[in-house]
């Protein structure tokens, strides 16, 4: 369970350009819960990613883990328990390295280094039975360079690596959104397998609504830093795309947002 309490962080504080990027956010997300995240640009969706990820430390607040504060923990320091597939489908794979050593360095996240695991034929005969699972025929081409592969293989494989050696929590960020409809969709159709499979606990920013609704235990609505709306499962399955955009109208006069703000959203997930 993953408990975010009273976290914000600033950019820029004490500066003509300080911009407050997430105001006093608290969340609470209960193992094997998935969660999903829509808000316009700017709004904070990424930022919230890279606090749990400790690639960046909230300003005021804490996060806390399984009962373990790891508000202060570096990114190395959680990557044993934190896995995150992001929107660039080349950031999460070394291109010079094969399948099967892109593969090992996920295998051995989180566990003793020494004795040292080699690449054996146990290893290897596991890794071309997982990669049969991405059905794009690479379980024969493990000795491929990554960098050889299209965008979309990569991500898959990105994603694979991900769940490999199952996380405590999964980040994912827009992981469809640079791929083309088809290869987005088999990626996507891949990570609900694999949520449902490991019962993965899982944080997915999405500019789909239309994902939003379908995918998840929960949808969180974010504005300005601030989480503005939380849909549950059960008020998910009775609405529409054109729901969610009449939620952010409703909230115009408390939210103060303005016409401008909605024909972005529309934009944006339309």
């Amino acid at each position: 369970m993953i408990h975010i309490e009273n976290v914000s962080k600033y950019f820029d504080k004490g500066t003509s350009n300080e911009l407050l990027a997430l105001d006093n956010i608290n969340l609470e997300i209960a193992d094997g819960e998935f969660v999903t995240i829509i808000g316009t640009n700017g709004s904070g969706k990424t930022t919230l990613l890279n606090m749990i990820a400790g690639t960046i430390y909230p300003d005021e607040g804490r996060i806390v883990l399984n009962n373990t504060d790891i508000t202060k923990y570096p990114d190395y320091k959680r990557a044993s328990y934190v896995s995150r597939v992001f929107q660039n489908p080349f950031s999460g794979t070394a291109p010079d390295m094969t399948i099967a050593e892109n593969l090992m360095i996920a295998y051995k996240r989180g566990k003793i280094k020494l004795p040292i695991i080699g690449l054996n034929r146990q290893v290897y005969s596991f890794f071309q039975k997982e990669i049969i699972k991405l059905e794009m025929q690479l379980e024969n081409r493990l000795d491929t360079m990554i960098g050889r592969l299209s965008g979309g293989q990569r991500q898959a494989i990105t994603l694979l690596m991900s769940v490999l050696i199952k996380p405590d929590i999964l980040l994912l960020d827009e992981h469809t959104a640079a791929l083309d409809p088809k290869t987005g969709g088999q990626v996507l159709k891949l990570t609900k397998e694999f949520i449902e499979r490991d019962k993965l606990t899982t944080i997915m920013i999405t500019h789909s609504m239309q994902q939003a609704l379908e995918l998840g235990t929960k949808t969180i609505m974010m504005y300005k830093g601030r989480i503005i709306d939380v849909l549950h499962e059960h008020e998910k399955q009775t609405l529409t795309t054109d729901d969610l955009l009449d939620k952010f109208a409703d909230l115009r006069k408390k939210e103060k947002l303005t016409d401008e703000i909605l024909d972005e959203l529309r934009k944006e997930y339309l």
